[in-house]
């Protein structure tokens, strides 16, 4: 599911060939400034994703012209567009993906998003504009610990970009565990968001491992002229998830024990897609769960404090003990 580079162009190569007589494939080049390999190659992208485009010989120059169909397109004055005869479940899941692209903040990604509503603003019936306005007040997002990519933009084009094409790239990427910027090359997978951050699955093209890349951390991303073909036997929606946040390592099997206040927030929850509830007779339950992400499943037991007890297993239950009695020094 991202706007981007690739996608704008897309969009443009939409709006031009929707023009009165279509164009011809130098008038698509020329409006998408990109030559004539790339704009044939947009234009195939639309028949691709189903558009019904026709060829025309021009009886002016002879030339052929590239158009939709008449019966696609939906006339307003000064204006043709395709028709896309949206019913309001459509309209409200539009505007609740508008309301969770907070990560996109300061970018050209957030512009388009906006400059498309702003259209979808004006075309709509007047019989459900009382309705869109209603929808508008039902999807408020907060901003909140979410992070900024206003100066990732080229990253994210860049990326996007290579997603679309299956190509290669060299990445300067930041980690954290050591404090050095490593070079390494990667075929880039897929975007995902979690918790406010914009990541992304990517393959170690001299290893052949599935990573985790935080966008934030990438330094400098270069394409390089090779393609690769996506894993068969990689899943992405079954690898977010088997781990409690973004780290994928080994799986820790655990048993929690919540006290009784903090029992009806934990059964309201789906934690873990390996998850079995136990409701005890004191009112505490205690949690079994299977997942991966040893770091970040530790620092989610610990904002529990005093509310849950691990009880296996024993080397987690050492650390979060350890954890809270070096906490308990600093206010001694």
């Amino acid at each position: 599911m991202y706007w981007a580079r690739h996608l704008v162009k897309i969009l443009k190569a939409v709006e031009i060939l929707a023009r009165p007589g279509g164009a011809t494939l130098d008038e698509l080049r020329e409006g998408l400034d990109v030559d004539r390999r790339t704009a044939y190659r947009l234009k195939d992208t639309l028949e691709e994703l189903n558009f019904p485009i026709i060829e025309d010989i021009s009886s002016l120059d002879g030339k052929k012209r590239f158009r939709f169909m008449d019966r696609y397109l939906k006339k307003l004055p000064n204006l043709h567009i395709p028709d896309l005869n949206l019913s309001l479940a459509e309209v409200i899941a539009l505007y609740f993906i508008r309301g969770n692209a907070r990560i996109y903040k300061g970018t050209d990604i957030e512009r388009n998003i906006e400059g498309a509503f702003s259209k979808l603003d004006a075309f709509m019936p007047d019989r459900m504009a009382e309705q869109v306005d209603m929808i508008k007040t039902l999807f408020i997002t907060s901003s909140s610990f979410s992070k900024d990519y206003s100066d990732k933009q080229e990253i994210i084009d860049t990326i996007t970009d290579a997603i679309f094409r299956r190509q290669t790239c060299t990445v300067h990427y930041h980690s954290f565990s050591d404090d050095q910027t490593k070079k390494f090359r990667i075929d880039p997978l897929h975007f995902f968001e979690r918790d406010g951050g914009l990541y992304m699955f990517v393959r170690t093209s001299d290893y052949g491992h599935i990573r985790t890349l935080a966008v934030e951390r990438v330094i400098q991303l270069d394409l390089t002229p090779e393609t690769f073909v996506p894993p068969d036997d990689f899943d992405p929606e079954r690898r977010l998830k088997g781990a409690f946040g973004i780290v994928y390592d080994d799986p820790v099997e655990l048993r929690l024990a919540f006290i009784a206040n903090t029992a009806k927030y934990v059964k309201e929850r789906c934690w873990a897609t390996d998850q079995v509830i136990i409701e005890q007779p004191d009112g505490t339950v205690i949690l079994e769960m299977k997942t991966s992400g040893w770091f970040e499943v530790k620092k989610w037991i610990l904002s529990f404090g005093s509310r849950v007890e691990v009880l296996e297993p024993q080397k987690m239950r050492e650390e979060v003990r350890q954890e809270l009695m070096d906490a308990a020094k600093v206010y001694c």
